[in-house]
């Protein structure tokens, strides 16, 4: 089978399903944003990408709930409905299936999310300053 261009259409569906993965989005939406019937969009897009737009949208979640994982402490609830997931327990079911590990044992095998802490800028310049006093106050411990 030869490889065929995604239509623009399909492709302001796939940046619908990108940007907003964590809203409740149906195949029927983004078949709306590709002004096509779910049935037609729903061919077209597994033709065009390899996969339906339903498992499109589970793998974009899926993989920012990965990262949400890796980079944060927040629970496992909070990121599955955070993802835009409405059941910890399919959540759990499809991590699993995707990974190999379920959400918690994959946390595990990274380090603690305070590893990735970031400080401001305005913080590791006021405190990587050298801690040298002044002219005047030089002169003034001498004379005491």
């Amino acid at each position: 089978m030869a490889y065929v261009p995604p239509a623009r259409h399909l492709l302001r569906a796939k940046d619908l399903a990108d940007a907003r993965y964590f809203e409740p989005l149906g195949v029927e939406d983004l078949a709306r944003a590709a002004r096509l019937s779910r049935a037609h969009f729903s061919r077209e897009f597994r033709r065009a990408f390899g996969e339906s737009p339903h498992s499109y949208l589970l793998t974009r979640r899926l993989e920012r709930a990965a990262a949400l994982l890796r980079m944060t402490d927040r629970s496992v609830a909070d990121i599955c409905f955070s993802v835009g997931l409405q059941s910890v327990g399919s959540f759990t079911t499809s991590f699993t299936r995707t990974y190999a590990v379920s959400p918690t044992a994959y946390r595990a095998t990274f380090p603690p999310p305070a590893h990735h802490a970031r400080v401001p800028t305005c913080i590791l310049r006021a405190y990587g300053r050298p801690q040298r006093s002044t002219f005047r106050e030089d002169s003034a411990a001498k004379r005491d």
